[in-house]
C-alpha cells in the first residue's frame, strides 16, 4: 500500500489595504508580498486551492465589509475564477467561516498558512488547524507584523517561528514549500 501525499491548501492571511497600507508599515511587507505571491503561483500551478481572508470588521468600522481598507492589497496576484475567498471576525480563519468543513470537502488535510498580522490572526489560526486535525506548515518568510512598544516586528516574527514550529507547525520558507 503506498501512501499518498497530503493535499495541501494555501492560506493567505488578512493581507488587505488597511493593514499592508495603514499608519504603521508591515516589516519587509514588499519582500512578503513577493513571496506570497510566489507561494500563490505555485499552488495554482499544482491544483491546490489558494484560499484568501479578509477579516471583517463591524460596521463604521474602518475594514468593514466593502470599504477600502478592507480591500485586499493591490499587488496580491489574486485568480478570481479560481481562488476561494472568506470573510471573518475573528483572529483564527477557522472560527465561524466553515474553513475547516470547506477543507474537508476539497479533500485537503494540510494547510500552508501565510499572511499578517504574526502575533494575532496567523498564531491563531496555526493553533487551531492543529487543533482541528490539519497538519500546517507556516512560511517562515512569508508572515508579517509591524513593530510594537515591547518589540520589534522581526523580533515578534523569530518568536512565532520558534514557538510554533513543531507543536503547532513545521516551517519553511517560501523557497522550500511545495505543493
Amino acid at each position: 500500500m503506498s501512501v499518498s501525499a497530503p493535499r495541501r491548501a494555501l492560506l493567505v492571511i488578512d493581507m488587505q489595504v488597511g493593514l499592508f497600507h495603514g499608519a504603521e508599515q508591515p516589516f519587509e511587507g514588499e519582500r512578503i508580498l513577493a513571496n506570497i505571491n510566489a507561494l500563490s503561483r505555485n499552488a495554482r500551478q499544482a491544483g491546490c486551492p489558494v484560499i484568501l481572508v479578509r477579516h471583517t470588521g463591524s460596521d463604521g468600522s474602518p475594514i468593514a465589509a466593502g470599504s477600502p481598507f478592507w480591500q485586499l492589497v493591490p499587488g496580491l496576484e489574486i485568480d478570481a475564477s479560481v481562488d476561494i475567498f472568506i470573510d471573518k471576525s475573528r483572529p483564527s480563519c477557522f472560527q465561524g467561516t466553515g474553513l475547516a468543513e470547506r477543507l474537508v470537502e476539497a479533500a485537503v488535510t494540510e494547510v500552508v498558512i501565510c499572511g499578517m498580522k504574526t502575533q494575532y490572526c496567523v498564531d491563531s489560526t496555526c493553533r487551531q488547524a492543529r487543533d482541528l486535525g490539519f497538519q500546517a506548515v507556516l512560511v517562515a518568510d512569508a508572515h508579517t507584523c509591524m513593530d510594537t512598544p515591547a518589540l520589534s516586528a522581526g523580533a515578534i516574527i523569530e518568536h512565532h517561528n520558534q514557538t510554533l514550529n513543531g507543536p503547532f507547525v513545521n516551517l519553511l520558507n517560501a523557497s522550500q514549500t511545495t505543493f
